[in-house]
């Protein structure tokens, strides 16, 4: 497998970048080809003592896309920027899968406009893994469209159960719809429409709705919803564990002994748990609908979080998941002509 990352977007890139891609190198079995400018991603990959024995190439790249760039205009006019680049070898076949810390609009056009989407398919969705502590809650759309209409969350549901199935291994993934209540005449109308088609497909465990405490107890494999609602829910849930953290690390220091000598004790199992949720671990997003793999990731990710994206990717490109995807949306054709028309 070679994996194209764009290692030129983010937060922390391009360090951040090459140094995940140097973990990765020595842990995951697959090819890294770092996108970008060249001289720059040499002289930090020359940091790295006899990185040239490592499955690590360079191709060259000279323009950035922006954080505050329209990404379509961006896309469209920067044909030598990283993330359009990078896109580019998985179009043409010389890599499996891309990834991309850069801005998430762009990542999306690109793969959009390069990969195109799976015939069927009429919008593509960010499928975000939540660790909880019954295992991960595919959390999606979490970003890619903010004004969704019922058939783009009937295929949401489509592509997350598989997803959930081949990648996590959840058996009939649970499929929930993100609602204000578990009744089905609760919710907006775009929820309410959608409740009853979800409960007709064949290809979905579709089990009812789903509170926003579902999802951090992780009573689903699988929820739906529309792309605004799930980019403020991952957001927020983002925000509240990173508050609580240092809250907690404040009341420990301004504690006394007996609190400090407490907090020393559990502290192993702080730590176990802390990596049990850290969302680092699982690095990035696939982005489903469009015809290749995608991965986006974090803005802020670090070394960490872009070796555990590279994992991700491989994992993905390895798995059947695109083809699950096709066959589905063709057996569940019927369903999909019947929510058009109306």
């Amino acid at each position: 497998m070679k994996i194209a990352v764009d290692a030129m977007g983010g937060d922390f890139a391009p360090e951040q970048i090459v140094f995940g891609a140097l973990r990765a190198a020595k842990t995951i079995d697959c090819e890294i080809v770092l996108v970008g400018n060249e001289a720059r991603l040499r002289s930090l990959l020359d940091k790295e003592r006899d990185w040239k024995k490592l499955p690590i190439t360079v191709h060259p790249a000279s323009e950035v896309i922006g954080m505050d760039e329209h990404p379509a205009d961006a896309v469209r006019q920067k044909k030598d920027s990283s993330v359009v680049v990078a896109t580019r070898l998985v179009r043409d076949g010389v890599c499996d899968a891309v990834i991309s810390a850069g801005s998430t609009g762009a990542a999306v056009t690109a793969a959009q406009l390069i990969l195109k989407r799976i015939r069927g398919i009429k919008r593509p969705a960010i499928a975000t893994p939540i660790p909880t502590p019954k295992g991960v809650t595919l959390l999606l759309d979490s970003g890619a469209n903010v004004d969704s209409k019922p058939l783009h969350l009937l295929q949401s549901a489509l592509m997350g159960s598989i997803y959930s199935e081949l990648i996590f291994g959840a058996e009939e993934p649970r499929v929930g719809l993100l609602n204000i209540g578990e009744e089905e005449t609760k919710g907006d109308e775009l929820v309410k429409e959608t409740y009853p088609l979800l409960q007709s497909m064949t290809t979905v465990n579709f089990v009812g709705n789903a509170e926003g405490r579902d999802v951090p107890k992780g009573n689903f494999d699988v929820v739906v919803c529309d792309g605004f609602v799930g980019n403020v829910v991952l957001k927020f849930g983002e925000g509240l564990a990173k508050t609580i953290g240092r809250l907690v690390k404040d009341e420990v220091k301004g504690s006394g002994f007996f609190t400090k000598l407490g907090a020393f004790l559990i502290k192993p199992a702080l730590m176990r748990l802390a990596k049990k949720l850290d969302v680092t671990e699982y690095g990035g997003a696939p982005l489903l609908g469009v015809d290749g793999c995608c991965i986006i990731s974090h803005g802020s990710s670090n070394a960490k979080a872009i070796c555990s994206a590279i994992r991700v990717a491989n994992d993905f490109a390895r798995s059947k998941v695109l083809d699950r995807i096709r066959d589905a949306i063709v057996k569940e054709e019927m369903l999909r002509n019947d929510v058009e028309e109306n």
